[in-house]
């Protein structure tokens, strides 16, 4: 298989994860905005999980379960306590970054950071996780728009007042998509490590959790279309990657730039299209006629 197909869809793997996260917290109506800072939380407990017990799929296992931890403060926390998504989300960001960064310092300190084996490869140079990406998607497909438990979310974040009428559970809905969508971002970071650089470091996630919202929004909230989105953003990616290797005499910094120049070339047109949840980032009161 071509070499830039090879790349191209192993990139896609952590904006798949990353964006399928966003797509199932938003369409119960919670936007979380800290995709950057569970990818890192990911990177770090999946390569210092995998490191100490030898164990990729351990690694990722303890990397969505730490994801899914700080979704769940972040369900609860605008749930319950009704505070203000945006800012909770910034709030987690920070603390999940920051909590990377000392998980990884305690652990390896100052020292030379050893190597994780890469995840094996199972087809044609493709890893697991790129079958798994792929399922997940058709999954989320088929579970929101062939099932009632999915038609249940998607009217949770559409009209919660309406669904509650109808007996559908709002909070709890609303906490599980939060958590399951933290823990895929969460996922979604502890790929990079074990396919990309066998390491951790902080500027690991270079910007993909930013770019994973956007792609939300590009894929209109649908499964079946960030699917599409993430071959796309990663296409852009492994072309800025090559321009860099190559050297084509162009500053590094505006090849650097060249995958969020393309994704707000994009978003331009892509909002005209894209079918957010009415209800996104907004909190609900089961008690009060006005929602904030």
């Amino acid at each position: 298989m071509n070499e830039f197909v090879i790349l191209t869809i192993t990139a896609m793997v952590p904006f798949v994860f990353v964006a399928q996260g966003t797509m199932l917290s938003g369409r119960a109506g919670i936007f979380n905005v800290a995709q950057e800072g569970l990818m890192l939380l990911g990177a770090a407990v999946g390569y210092l999980v995998s490191l100490s017990v030898g164990s990729d799929l351990a690694g990722l296992v303890v990397a969505g379960f730490a994801g899914a931890v700080f979704g769940l403060i972040l369900a609860w926390a605008t749930t319950y306590l009704r505070l203000d998504q945006f800012v909770v989300g910034l709030a987690l960001f920070f603390l999940s970054g920051g909590t990377a960064s000392l998980l990884y310092r305690l652990v390896i300190g100052q020292d030379e950071p050893p190597r994780i084996k890469p995840l094996p490869e199972v087809v044609l140079g493709l890893d697991a996780m790129v079958l798994a990406a792929v399922a997940l998607s058709v999954a989320l497909w088929w579970w929101l728009y062939r099932t009632d438990a999915g038609m249940r979310l998607r009217s949770v974040g559409e009209n919660p007042k309406a669904a509650d009428a109808l007996g559908i559970p709002v909070f709890r809905t609303r906490m599980v998509a939060g958590t399951v969508g933290a823990a895929l971002m969460a996922v979604g970071g502890a790929y990079l490590p074990m396919v990309f650089s066998g390491v951790y470091a902080d500027g690991i996630v270079a910007g993909r959790g930013w770019l994973a919202i956007a792609l939300a929004f590009f894929g209109g909230w649908r499964p079946q279309f960030i699917l599409i989105g993430s071959a796309f953003f990663a296409a852009m990616d492994v072309l800025a990657q090559k321009a860099q290797v190559t050297g084509l005499g162009i500053p590094h910094q505006f090849v650097s730039m060249l995958p969020y120049l393309a994704t707000l070339l994009v978003m331009v047109f892509a909002f005209r299209w894209a079918l957010v949840p009415g209800f996104l980032g907004r909190n609900y009161d089961r008690e009060s006629r006005i929602t904030s």
